[in-house]
C-alpha cells in the first residue's frame, strides 16, 4: 500500500522510458495540445513526473470537471459512514422541498441516479435550474422533470454532481472541504486543495476544484489500491467496484474514450478508466498495468490526449506479470538517464521576437475588452497592468523567458512590424490571454487562448479559505 510516492525509473519499473518520451513528443507537438504537467505512478511509485515551466509541482491547478471524482469520493466515504443511502431518493435528502417537487420522475430520482449522471434528463439542466430558481440550484434542478424514467439514460450534468456535494454537505453539517479533510486529503498527504464556491457559500461540486498533480495521482491510487491506504479503508471496495465499472450506457457520446460507458463521476475508457475535466485535466487508472497517469493542461482536443497515451505509453509497460520486455533491456535503461533530462527542463515557450524597447512603454486605450492597460520599465525590468472586473491586473513580463508573480506569468516581444505581443498565463488555471499593443497607435487587443468557463481575469486563481 501507499502512503506517499517513491521515486523510482521507468527501467525499475517496467516501463521503457523511450515510449514515455514518445508520449511527451506527441503531447508538445499535436495540434490543439497544450501540456502543463505530468505524474506517472507504476506499482505506487513515480516512474516520471515534470512540469512545464511556469508551472509548477508546488502550485495547484484548476481541475474543472475533475472535480466531480473528489465530489463522488466524499459521497463514497459518506456512505462508509452511513450518513448516505445509495438507494434514497433525493428528495428525502431535502425534506422542505417535498411539497414543491410534485414531477413523479423527479421524486423517484436516487441517489445512485445522481452519481452515474442517469437523472433521468436526456440533457444538461444547469441553465434550466439556474433560471428556475437562481437562489437555490438544488431546488431549481428538482423543479425540472425528468425527460425519462430516472437510470435509463446518460446525460452529463452539472447539478447532478452539485446536488450530490449538497447532500454530503447536510448529511455531514460540514463544507465538502472540511468533509474530506481527515477523511482523504490528509491520509493521502493532499496538503492543498480548494474549492470554488458559489453566491450562497457552497462549493461548486461540478467543478471548481484547486489541488496539485499529485493530489490527482493519489485519488487515481487510491481507487487502484480498491479503497484502502497505508492499511486503513477509506472506500469499500464495493463503492470501487461500481464506481469504476458501468452503471450507464453512454454510445452517442462523440469521441472514442467517452462513449465506453460511466460510473460514479468516473468515465470508462478504451483503457481502464478515468476522471477528467475541460482543456485537458486527467486522472487515468489502468488497473491491468498497475498504473496511474495524472495530467493537467490547456488542451482543446482531449480525445487526442488519451489516443496518445495509447499510442505511445501503454506500448512502453510490460505486462505485470512479464520479464520486464522492452523497458529491462540495456537499451531501456540507458534511456532512462536521458528522460530524466528531458523531464526535469520542461518548459512551454516564450513569446518570441525582439526585445522590449523605450518606444513600446507607455499606455494603451483597449479594444473594450482591457481598461487602463500600460507598459512600463524600471530597474527591475517591464511590468503590465490592466484594470479588468473592477481591480487591477499587474504581472512582471518576460523578454525571452517567463517572469512568474504570484498566479501570474508573462512573457513579451516585440514583432517584426513594432507591434508587442504578451502573453500572460494564469498559473493556477489552465488558462491564458494573449495581448496585441500597436505603439504607433496607441491601441491594445486581447483574446483568450481557451475560453475560462466560470471566473474571470481577477479571480482566476486559487480561491480563499
Amino acid at each position: 500500500m501507499t502512503t506517499t510516492f517513491p521515486r523510482s525509473t521507468p527501467s525499475a519499473l517496467g516501463t521503457d522510458a523511450r515510449g514515455i518520451t514518445a508520449f511527451l513528443d506527441a503531447l508538445e507537438s499535436t495540434p490543439d495540445v497544450e501540456p502543463h504537467s505530468i505524474v506517472l505512478l507504476r506499482h505506487g511509485r513515480v516512474a516520471a513526473e515534470g512540469w512545464w515551466a511556469p508551472y509548477a509541482a508546488d502550485r495547484v491547478h484548476l481541475l474543472y470537471s475533475l472535480s466531480k471524482s473528489f465530489t463522488a469520493a466524499a459521497v463514497g466515504i459518506a456512505v462508509r459512514e452511513g450518513l448516505v443511502d445509495l438507494d434514497a431518493t433525493v428528495l428525502s435528502c431535502f425534506p422542505e422541498l417535498d411539497a414543491d417537487v410534485t414531477d413523479e420522475r423527479s421524486r423517484r430520482i436516487r441517489v445512485r441516479h445522481l452519481l452515474a449522471m442517469a437523472s433521468g434528463h436526456r440533457k444538461e439542466t444547469l441553465q434550466r435550474a439556474e433560471a428556475t430558481d437562481p437562489e437555490d440550484l438544488v431546488r431549481g434542478f428538482l423543479l425540472t422533470p425528468p425527460d425519462e424514467e430516472p437510470g435509463t439514460v446518460f446525460a452529463y450534468n452539472q447539478p447532478c454532481t452539485y446536488t450530490l456535494a449538497a447532500i454530503v454537505r447536510r448529511a455531514s453539517g460540514e463544507s465538502l472541504v472540511d468533509y474530506l479533510r481527515p477523511r482523504l486529503l490528509d491520509p493521502l498527504g493532499i496538503d492543498d486543495l480548494a474549492w470554488k464556491r458559489d453566491d450562497t457559500g457552497a462549493e461548486l461540486g461540478f467543478s471548481g476544484a484547486y489541488a496539485p498533480t499529485a493530489a490527482v495521482a493519489a485519488l487515481g491510487q487510491l481507487y487502484l489500491q480498491r479503497g484502502v491506504w497505508d492499511g486503513q479503508r477509506i472506500l469499500d471496495e464495493d463503492w470501487v467496484d461500481a464506481a469504476t465499472s458501468t452503471q450507464v450506457d453512454n454510445p452517442h457520446e462523440e469521441n472514442a474514450d467517452w462513449r465506453q460507458g460511466y460510473g460514479f463521476q468516473f468515465w470508462m475508457a478504451r483503457h481502464g478508466f478515468r476522471g477528467d475535466g475541460a482543456y485537458g485535466q486527467f486522472c487515468v487508472v489502468l488497473p491491468e498495468q498497475d498504473v496511474v497517469l495524472a495530467l493537467t493542461g490547456q488542451s482543446l482536443d482531449m480525445q487526442a490526449v488519451l489516443d496518445a497515451a495509447w499510442q505511445h505509453l501503454l506500448p512502453a509497460i510490460a505486462p505485470q506479470d512479464g520479464d520486464g520486455g522492452a523497458a529491462g533491456t540495456a537499451a531501456g535503461v540507458d534511456a532512462d538517464p536521458g528522460l530524466e533530462a528531458r523531464l526535469a527542463s520542461l518548459g512551454l515557450p516564450p513569446v518570441q521576437g525582439g526585445r522590449l524597447a523605450d518606444a513600446v512603454a507607455g499606455a494603451y486605450e483597449s479594444d473594450g475588452v482591457l481598461e487602463g492597460l500600460r507598459l512600463e520599465s524600471d530597474a527591475e525590468g517591464w511590468r503590465l497592468t490592466v484594470d479588468v472586473d473592477g481591480g487591477l491586473l499587474s504581472v512582471p513580463v518576460g523578454q525571452g523567458a517567463w517572469s512568474v508573480e504570484g498566479p501570474l506569468a508573462a512573457s513579451g516581444a516585440t514583432g517584426p512590424d513594432g507591434t508587442v505581443e504578451v502573453v500572460v498565463r494564469f498559473v493556477e488555471t489552465p488558462h491564458a490571454a494573449r495581448l496585441r499593443l500597436d505603439p504607433t497607435a496607441g491601441t491594445a487587443t486581447g483574446e483568450w487562448t481557451t475560453q475560462p468557463l466560470h471566473d474571470g481575469p481577477l479571480t482566476l486563481r486559487r480561491p480563499v479559505d
